[in-house]
């Protein structure tokens, strides 16, 4: 459904995108991951072409947004960055306006898509007295209205209560499930991510890092926490049995390494060995792995 393909960007001379690639299939929902300032918005801004990049190329459907922004953007909706409304009119009119600009307002469907995300109350209410909740609902309404096939999120979950976070992520899960949409997540929250998305791609430095399915996380290798006196002497051990000891408390093995013999050599070497739990891999640790790896790097 979307192809991003070796994106470049610089913003006065500072590399903003180095050769970020990823695809979205159709009909999952696919984060984007990263650290303020690792080019997840330059991406978004890049896929719905308000940013052009230095080199690359973005495809929706199979139709370039560099050569035919018009044509790749039919079937789109985004919340890009913050969402803006004339506060001095009402929902209804803001949608009314603001849809004519992209070729005409539909009544009926602006009516059963208001109703969809819960606004029907207060949509002829001023917008000015709308609470950040009520403007990302007004802001997801305008978005669907073109009755899209991809949906673009550029952190839509920011600023939410945990209220509004969870009727946010039920809903984005309710569009793919009863509509088989296509959403790209932009967000740096590890948990809304983890609970989102089918797969997940991470940014670094505006570096791509990280792309694969986050059902994979835990089909990897054995993860387990630890308490022991040295890992300095560990160390060399963890190694033998092809094991790495990603963060400060924790050692990874190769799936089919018998744990039993690890502590077994810990024993040996005389050293004292307080826990050894097995836990399982998520999305943060992860992103923590990938982090430390990378400064490690430098």
């Amino acid at each position: 459904m979307l192809e991003i393909r070796g994106l470049c960007k610089s913003f006065g001379g500072k590399p903003a995108l180095a050769d970020v690639s990823f695809s979205v299939a159709r009909g999952e929902i696919h984060g984007l991951l990263g650290h303020n300032g690792a080019g997840k918005s330059a991406t978004l801004g890049i896929i719905l072409g308000m940013v052009m990049p230095d080199a690359g190329d973005v495809t929706i459907g199979g139709v370039s947004v560099l050569s035919d922004r018009s044509r790749a953007l039919r079937k789109v909706g985004a919340i890009f960055e913050a969402s803006a409304f004339y506060d001095y009119l009402s929902g209804w009119e803001n949608l009314r306006l603001l849809m004519g600009y992209s070729g005409g307002f539909d009544a009926a469907a602006a009516r059963e898509t208001v109703d969809l995300v819960g606004l029907s109350k207060r949509i002829h209410s001023k917008v000015r007295t709308y609470s950040h909740g009520m403007r990302q609902r007004l802001a997801l309404a305008q978005s669907l209205l073109p009755a899209p096939e991809l949906l673009l999120l550029d952190e839509p979950t920011d600023g939410l209560d945990p209220e509004g976070i969870k009727w946010f992520r039920d809903f984005i899960l309710h569009l793919r499930d009863e509509r088989g949409m296509t959403v790209l997540f932009n967000s740096h929250l590890l948990a809304e991510v983890e609970l989102m998305c089918d797969r997940v791609a991470i940014l670094r430095d505006g570096k791509r890092v990280f792309e694969g399915a986050v059902g994979g996380l835990y089909e990897d290798d054995l993860m387990f926490e630890a308490v022991l006196d040295s890992w300095e002497r560990a160390r060399p051990l963890i190694r033998v049995m092809g094991g790495e000891i990603p963060t400060p408390d924790r050692i990874r093995l190769p799936r089919g390494v018998d744990s039993a013999a690890l502590v077994e050599s810990f024993v040996h070497a005389g050293i004292r060995l307080r826990s050894l739990a097995p836990v399982r891999r998520s999305l943060e640790d992860l992103y923590m792995e990938i982090l430390n790896g990378a400064e490690s790097q430098k």
